[in-house]
C-alpha cells in the first residue's frame, strides 16, 4: 500500500461512510506495517474542504446563535454543529498525517490515532442525530477548520494552529456545553452528555500530542516555544491573544500549556 497516495484519495473523499470504509482499510494496514512511503510524494493542495459535494457552507456569522437546548430542533442544530467540527477534524488530522514527510514514524502514528478517534466521535454524534430524526447536512456550515488548514502549510504553524489552538479552545466550550445540558437531564441529554465526555477526555490527548509535536519542532529549530506559540495564533488568528479567553485550565495544563501561556491568554494573574 502506498502510505500517501491512499491517504490523499482518503482526503480527498467526500461522503463520510466511504471516506471512514478507506480509512478502516488503511488503518489496519498501517498498523500491520503493510505500506511504503514513497519519498518522492509532493502534497496536493485542497482548494475546497472535502464535504463541498455535499453540505451547504455559508459564512459563520451568518450560522444562527446555539440558544434551545430543549427543543428537538435545538437539540438537532447543536449535535449537528458538534458533527461538523468532527467530521472536520478528521480531515484535519488526516491532513497533518499526510502533508509533513520525513517525520518519526510515531508521528504518522498519533495523527492516524487522531482520525481513529475523531471518526469513532463522528459516529456517535451521527447516531444522536439519527435518533432525533435528522441527518448530516440537514443544516448549512462553516469552513472555519477548513480554512486553518489552508493558512498553515507549514509544520510549525500547523501545530501551533490547529491541535494547540483550534483543539484547544473545544477544550475550553465543552464543558460549558454539558453544563447547559445538565440543566435539562431528559433521557437523550444523558446519552449526549455520555458522548460528550468521552469527546472531553480523547481531546485532551489529540491538544497533547500537538503539544508535544509542536515543541519538538521548537526544539529542532531552537526556537523558544512560549513566545513562537502566541506570535503564530496572533498570525494565523488575528487578535486571539489580545482577548480575555475563558479557559479550561485544568484539562490545558493536562495537555501541556504553560502556566505563563494559560495567565496571558486568560489576563488572569495566576493559572489555578
Amino acid at each position: 500500500m502506498d502510505y500517501f497516495l491512499f491517504l490523499e484519495d482518503i482526503l480527498k473523499t467526500s461522503k463520510p461512510k466511504d471516506k471512514i470504509e478507506k480509512f478502516k482499510f488503511f488503518y489496519n494496514n498501517f498498523l500491520s506495517d503493510n505500506y511504503i512511503m514513497n519519498k518522492a510524494y509532493i502534497p496536493c493542495d485542497f482548494t475546497e474542504p472535502s464535504y463541498h459535494t455535499f453540505l451547504e457552507i455559508t459564512n459563520p456569522t451568518s450560522l444562527p446563535p446555539i440558544k434551545n437546548f430543549k427543543s428537538i430542533e435545538g437539540k438537532k442544530y447543536l449535535v449537528h454543529t458538534i458533527l461538523h467540527i468532527e467530521y472536520s477534524a478528521i480531515d484535519l488530522a488526516l491532513d497533518a498525517a499526510l502533508r509533513f514527510k520525513n517525520m518519526p514514524k510515531k508521528y504518522y502514528e498519533d495523527w492516524l490515532e487522531v482520525a481513529s478517534d475523531e471518526i469513532r466521535h463522528f459516529l456517535m454524534l451521527e447516531e444522536l442525530l439519527s435518533e432525533l430524526g435528522g441527518i448530516y447536512g440537514d443544516f448549512p456550515v462553516h469552513k472555519n477548520l477548513f480554512e486553518a488548514m489552508e493558512q498553515t502549510p507549514e509544520f510549525l504553524r500547523r501545530m501551533a494552529a490547529v491541535p494547540r489552538y483550534l483543539e484547544a479552545n473545544g477544550l475550553d466550550q465543552n464543558p460549558k456545553i454539558m453544563e447547559k445540558l445538565n440543566s435539562n437531564r431528559d433521557e437523550f441529554n444523558k446519552k449526549f452528555l455520555k458522548v460528550l465526555q468521552i469527546i472531553l477526555d480523547e481531546e485532551v490527548d489529540h491538544v497533547k500530542k500537538g503539544d508535544y509535536w509542536f515543541k519538538y519542532e521548537c526544539e529542532r529549530l531552537k526556537i523558544e516555544p512560549e513566545s513562537t506559540y502566541l506570535q503564530i495564533i496572533e498570525e494565523v488568528f488575528p487578535g486571539s491573544t489580545k482577548r480575555k479567553m475563558d479557559l479550561n485550565f485544568s484539562a490545558r495544563k493536562e495537555a501541556g500549556f504553560s502556566c505563563n501561556e494559560l495567565k496571558f491568554l486568560s489576563k488572569k494573574e495566576d493559572c489555578n
